[in-house]
Formats: C-alpha cells, structure tokens, sequence
C-alpha cells in the first residue's frame, strides 16, 4: 500500500525522493518522509500528512536517499509511526505487512530493545542492526530470512555512501538506471523518464545499487541478470490538463481507455493458445476485490447470456477460504488494476495449484499477477491516480465483454449485432459524458443524507454496486447497492424522507419490475434519482430527478450507466469538502491482506 523510492546519483537527491513520492501518493499520504546520506551520517526529515508537508528538506544536502509515503497498517498515523526508520547505522523503509511481527517484537523487547513507534518496519531496521557485522548485503539476507508476509524494503547504511540494498518479497518493487543516476520505486511512473531503463524485482530478489551500477541477486545471494521491462514513458507520465482532480479528468478519459483496451483484446484474439482455451473451457470464475469484483458481476451476466457458460463471481479476499471447486478446465479470471492486489494475487496462486487456467485482466502488463497468470487480457485506460477507480472499471468491462463475445463465437453463438454494438461503446461512453454536469446539482441532495441507496435489476444491479462503492469511497457517506426486487425483504426498513435513492433502468423488458422498487421507496418517503435509457420514464410521479444515457446493448449497459454514478460520488465528495483524488483510509494499490 504504501509508496518507495530511492535515488543515487550525482545530484541532490531530495528533490528527486520528494518529486517521487508525489507520483505515489496514490499508494498512500498518512505520513511521508526521507532519508539522506551525507558522507556517513544519516539525516532523516518526516511529517505525518502528505509530501508536500516536507517541501522544507528540499534543500537537504546528500546524493543518496530513500523515501516513503505511508498508507497505515501498524500504529496510526502519526510522525511516530512515519518512515524512515532508523536504528544504529541504518535507515529503512517498508511496503508491506510483517506477519511474525509479535514474536520478532516480543524477542528483541527481551534482548532490551525499546521501540520508538508502533509499527512492524520498526523491527526490521532494530534486526538489521543486530545482524550487521560489516557485510550489509548479507545482514539484509539474514534478517529476511527471519520475516514472514509481504515486504518490499529499500536500505541505506552510514557504513556504505553511494549505496542502497533493496529487496522485495510479495510487494512491488522497480529499480531504474538512468544516464548518471539509479533509482528504485514501488511503481514506474515514480522513476520514469527519457533513456531510464527499468527492472522488475521478483519475490526473493535482492538489489545492491552502487554509485553508477545496479547488481542482481536472487535469494541466495547468487547475481543474476534481468531483463529491462519495457513501459510507455508518455502513458505514464499524467498531467491534470487543466482539471480540478486527477478524478474528474479520468472520467472524461474512459472512451479512449475503451477503445484502447478493445484493440488490445483485438490483437490477443489471433492467438491460437485463447482460442484453444476458450475451446475447452466449461466454467468461469472471476475473482477480484471492490471495483474489480463488480466489473466480475457485470461480466458474468455477458457470458452466461452471450455464451451459456456457467459463471461464478468471488470475492478475491475470501475465494481461498471457501474451497472452491476448481478443475482443469475452469477458466480462472483475476481481475485487478494495479496486479498487485493482494487477496487476488492469493485467489490466482491458489487456481493454478488446483490445476486452473488463469487469465490476469489488469492495466500493469508487468505486474505481481502478469507474471503469476497463464494468460494476459490486457486493459488499455493508461494511468489512473484517483484512488477510486474510474476509466479502469470501463476498460476492465471492454475487455470481458470482448471475452464474453468471443467465448459465444467459440460456441457458434450469433453475436454479430454484440460484437457491432461493443465496437460502437467509446462513441456512446463520450456520448453518456455530459450528463456529468446534469448529476453535479444533486449533490445538494445527498449532504446529510442518513443513508443512500443504489437498485438496479440483472445488469443495473452491477452498476448499482459500483456506484454505491464510490460514493461510499468519495463522500463517506454509508449505503448499498441492490438488487431493486430484495428491498422489501428487510431493507426497506431502511427507508424514510433522509434516504436518497438511485434506480438505474436501462432495460425496457424489466421496466415495471423496477419502476414497482422505485414507487415503493417514494411511497416511504424517499427522493428518488432515476438513471435511464429511456426518456418516458423520467417525468413519473415518484421521480424527483433523472439523467437520460444511450440506450445500448443490454449486457453493456453497466459501461454507461457507470459515468453518473462516478460523476455523482465526485460531485458529493466535494460538496462535503473531500478530496475525490485521495479519499481519507484508502489507497490504490492494496498490497496487504
């Protein structure tokens, strides 16, 4: 969850850490700091806040340095609790979760160490300092031999100038060699530039980064050579292009996000390997977490319409606890933008120890699950830093929607006009972006809201969970998205005159089912704000406001339906004072169970 970066070189190196870790506030801002090597002393500045509270240690002298912006898992947010650590002659940071964290704390506590703060990092730096006997590569080796969980961590020691050893065990880690520099980050974008190479540790790798040169090692501490991972410098390289949020421009992105992910899917579509798969396969399952999870329910409804495969949608953080029914020929689909979702990279790790085939949909083609996957089903929606997910739920639906259609071509299923009408979605996606601004003067009408609620029925119902999902995110606001027929089986309870209530209807065939869920929440008192395809529906007696959308495909629906929603979660969140960019406990990259 948390954000590292690291640079040596012959220039400053604070202004690059603090420029770094800017790009990675998305990974975390409860806290931020850095530390600097000069000659052999150790200078450490953090805050609790967001980088720019450091902005004063700009000037700090020192050519080698770490630095890290901290998303809370161990002890609250706090200056205390801020990286780096420190402890004798080094000083650490940490991405990840220390799993053995009482027994190793409990251990040092009785060889008399005292701690400073309530983290897990804290004792990996006290081990370090115990073990090191003048070799640090081997003191580092030594004590992650010791820790158990997910670790990525990046090391200076007084004894070493110029030098950085870093390591990575189940959290990502990225080292860059530029013309007179080396740098490391958790994510690209944080070291991307004109003539940067870049290097993607695996688990159990080891990086000693020395003056002018990077060395490899695996976990034996026997050097190994790596590739350089290639990556789009432009795409990676976001700028607010004159909007208010990084949010807010994402949104206005998601037709080309679409368009770029249904060509990428184009070209994966000649490969005899997917065919050969979609040939064989009996059963679906999709497991991702949040947003990915609800790009799964909308897919599902595509496949089993479109191809008749019989479809199941998991929740990543709980597959490997159920003991699901996996054999070799179940298509496992592991949804996540970043790859390197923690619950999902567990869920696709388990399906292939049970013999599955598994597809990784994800935006990062060098990430955790890229490499874990059988098969890449890449998404196109270019860098997204609003941690609540936008343009990258469209792209994810591009791509198993083009799944689902392919699946019902294996099967000799007629699907023409779908395949037609999914070419046609970036124009109807920009076609659906007006109604943007039309959503911004509800917001009003949701400030002490005591609840919200989101109905749809079969599709609408994935769009409503999406949609309450970000307004949750954005505004804090509590509520659910439901399926418009299970309200009155306990949840309308719920309703009275502070409820809101959102319908999606964008299916002609089920609109009186749904219009029966809207009359019953008018009747108790509820506002209620209809999202529709057809403009009949919107002058109605319990209909307090409405926004009209394209009216498409049925199974494509939730790729329309979804730009009012966010829109709506984005307008809220601001008229309650919140930054939609960075919501306040989440992150966008969960790298920890």
């Amino acid at each position: 969850m948390c954000g590292i970066v690291g640079y040596i070189g012959k220039k400053p190196a604070a202004p690059y850490l603090l420029d770094g870790l800017k790009k990675l506030e998305y990974r975390g801002y409860d806290s931020a700091g850095i530390a600097l090597l000069q000659g052999q002393t150790l200078i450490v500045r953090k805050e609790k806040g967001r980088v720019e509270q450091l902005e004063k240690a700009r000037s700090a002298a020192g050519t080698a340095g770490i630095g890290h912006t901290r998303w809370a898992t161990h002890g609250k947010p706090s200056k205390e609790n801020a990286h780096p650590h420190v402890s004798g002659k080094f000083a650490l940071v940490h991405n990840g979760i220390i799993e053995n964290d009482y027994e190793l704390r409990a251990r040092l506590i009785k060889w008399g160490e005292t701690f400073s703060s309530q983290t897990d990092s804290e004792l990996i730096v006290k081990l370090l300092a115990r073990e090191y006997c003048g070799d640090f590569l081997i003191a580092v080796k030594n004590v992650v031999k010791q820790l158990r969980g997910a670790f990525a961590l990046a090391i200076l020691c007084a004894d070493f100038p110029q030098t950085i050893v870093c390591v990575r065990q189940g959290s990502p880690l990225i080292v860059g060699k530029g013309k007179d520099y080396l740098a490391l980050a958790s994510d690209i974008p944080a070291i991307a530039g004109e003539g940067v190479s870049a290097f993607v540790l695996k688990d159990g790798e080891f990086a000693l980064l020395r003056e002018t040169d990077v060395f490899f090692y695996d976990a034996q501490l026997r050097k190994i050579e790596k590739e350089q991972t290639e990556y789009d410098l432009q795409t990676d390289s976001p700028d607010l292009c004159g909007f208010r949020h990084f949010m807010r421009k994402e949104m206005q992105e998601i037709p080309q996000a679409v368009k770029d992910s249904l060509l990428q899917i184009a070209q994966a579509e000649q490969s005899a390997c997917l065919r050969e798969l979609l040939r064989r396969t009996e059963r679906v399952q999709i497991v991702g977490c949040g947003t990915a999870y609800h790009s799964g329910l909308a897919a599902k409804a595509a496949i089993e319409g479109l191809a008749r495969i019989p479809t199941e949608v998991c929740i990543a953080s709980e597959y490997r606890y159920r003991n699901p029914i996996i054999n070799a020929n179940t298509l496992v689909i592991a949804v996540s933008q970043s790859g390197e979702t923690a619950d999902t990279l567990a869920a696709a790790q388990l399906a292939k120890e049970h013999g599955a085939y598994v597809a990784a949909v994800t935006n990062v083609p060098y990430s955790t699950l890229t490499e874990c996957a059988d098969l890449l089903l890449p998404t196109r929606a270019g860098r997204e830093i609003g941690v609540a997910a936008t343009k990258s739920y469209n792209a994810q639906l591009a791509v198993l929607y083009a799944l689902a259609l392919l699946f019902a071509e294996e099967r000799q299923k007629d699907v023409l006009a779908q395949k037609r009408a999914l070419q046609a979605m970036p124009q109807m996606c920009l076609s659906a972006l007006p109604v943007c601004e039309e959503v911004r003067g509800w917001s009003s009408y949701f400030l002490n809201a005591r609840s919200v609620y989101f109905i749809g029925r079969a599709e609408d119902y994935a769009a409503a969970a999406e949609g309450s999902l970000k307004l949750k995110e954005l505004s804090y606001l509590p509520g659910e998205g439901y399926p418009a027929g299970e309200l009155k089986h306990g949840t309308l309870a719920l309703i009275d005159e502070t409820t809101p209530v959102i319908a999606i209807l964008t299916r002609k065939d089920l609109a009186e089912k749904t219009l029966n869920a809207v009359h019953e929440v008018f009747s108790r008192g509820a506002r209620v704000f209809l999202i529709t395809a057809f403009p009949e529906y919107r002058n109605r007696e319990e209909v307090f406001a409405s926004v009209l959308i394209p009216a498409c495909e049925r199974y494509f629906s939730p790729m329309l339906s979804v730009i009012p929603l966010q829109a709506l979660a984005y307008y809220t969140a601001l008229a309650r004072g919140n930054d939609p960019d960075k919501p306040r406990n989440l992150a966008k990259s969960v790298t920890v169970e």
